[in-house]
C-alpha cells in the first residue's frame, strides 16, 4: 500500500511512495466492508499506506515487452521467518513479477530484511531494503524507490484471497508495482453483498469458486485489479496470521523484528 505500505491487502497486502510503507502523509484509504449490508462505509489503509509516499520520479516502469528471465515453470519459494516458514508458488500468468522475484531471491536480496508493516485481518508487508539495519521505531516503507517499477499484470483469475502473494506499489497512474516490496494477504471473511459491490467498483466478475473462497477463508477484495497478485501460499498459511497479529507500533511495524530469508524450493 506509498510505494508499499498501506496496501489499504494491505489491512495480502498496503506507506510510502513505493506504496511501500511510510510514515506520516497517509495514502488514500481503500474502502473496506463492514457488516453485512449493501454499503462499504469503513475506510482502511492500502498496502503501503500510513507513511509518506516515495517519489516516483526516479522509478521508471520497466518496458512491458521486457524479455522474461528464463525460469522453471511454477517455481516455488520458501520464505523463512522468525515465526515459521511459508512456501509460495509463483504464477506463470504474471511472468514479469515472477521472474523479477526469482532474480532477487537468487541474489539474496531479501535475506535479513524485515516484515516492516503488519495489519491484522489485512496483510503483512516486507521487502524494503532499508529495513535490514533499521533501528527500532524507525519508519520504513520507502526503500526500493530507486529501483525500476514492474508493469502491472492484473489477472481476474488471481484475486486477493487469503494466502495470496502480491506486489506493493505507490500511487503511479499505471499502477506499476514496486520492484521489491510485496505483501501476503490475511484479510477477513466477506459477504455476498460486499462482493457484489466490489465487482461493480473494480470491474471484475467473481467465479463461483472465487466467491466461495472469499466467503469462507476470506481475503481483501478491495485490492482486486488494483495491485498485481503473482503467487499463492501452499504451505505455512498460519504463519501469516501469527506475524499479522504481532505487537506493533503506530506505523504498524512489529515491536520485535520479524526477519526473513528466501530460497528456491527444488
Amino acid at each position: 500500500m506509498t510505494i508499499f505500505t498501506k496496501l489499504s491487502i494491505c489491512y495480502l497486502i498496503a506507506a510510502g511512495s513505493c506504496q511501500i510503507a511510510f510514515a506520516q502523509n497517509p495514502m488514500p484509504p481503500v474502502p473496506t466492508p463492514s457488516g453485512s449490508g449493501g454499503s462499504i462505509p469503513k475506510k482502511t489503509p492500502e498496502p503501503y499506506g500510513a507513511n509518506p509516499r516515495i517519489s516516483g520520479a526516479s522509478t521508471p516502469t520497466q518496458a512491458a515487452n521486457r524479455k522474461a528471465i528464463s525460469v522453471v515453470a511454477s517455481i516455488k519459494i520458501k520464505i523463512i521467518t522468525d515465526s515459521g516458514s511459508i512456501v509460495v508458488q509463483l504464477s506463470d500468468s504474471t511472468p514479469l513479477h515472477r521472474d523479477n522475484f526469482v532474480k532477487l531471491v537468487k541474489q539474496g536480496f531479501y535475506d535479513s530484511l524485515l516484515f516492516h508493516r503488519v495489519i491484522p485481518q489485512f496483510m503483512i508487508q516486507g521487502g524494503d531494503p532499508s529495513s535490514k539495519y533499521a533501528a527500532p521505531e524507525t519508519g520504513l516503507g520507502n526503500g526500493g524507490a530507486n529501483m525500476t517499477r514492474i508493469p502491472a499484470e492484473f489477472n481476474p483469475h488471481l484475486i486477493h484471497k487469503k494466502g495470496m502473494l502480491a506486489a506493493a506499489r505507490d500511487g503511479n497512474p499505471e499502477k506499476a508495482s514496486s520492484a521489491c516490496q510485496f505483501y501476503l494477504v490475511e484479510g477477513n471473511v466477506q459477504t455476498a453483498e460486499q462482493l457484489n459491490l466490489y465487482e461493480q467498483r473494480n470491474g471484475i466478475k467473481y467465479t463461483t469458486e472465487q466467491r466461495a473462497a472469499y466467503t469462507t477463508i476470506g481475503g481483501t477484495p478491495q485490492l482486486d485489479m488494483g495491485y498485481t497478485v503473482f503467487g499463492e501460499v501452499i504451505s505455512g498459511l498460519e504463519v501469516i496470521g501469527k506475524i499479522a497479529n504481532a505487537s506493533r507500533d503506530g506505523n504498524n511495524r512489529p515491536l520485535g523484528d520479524v526477519r526473513m530469508r528466501m530460497e528456491i524450493v527444488q
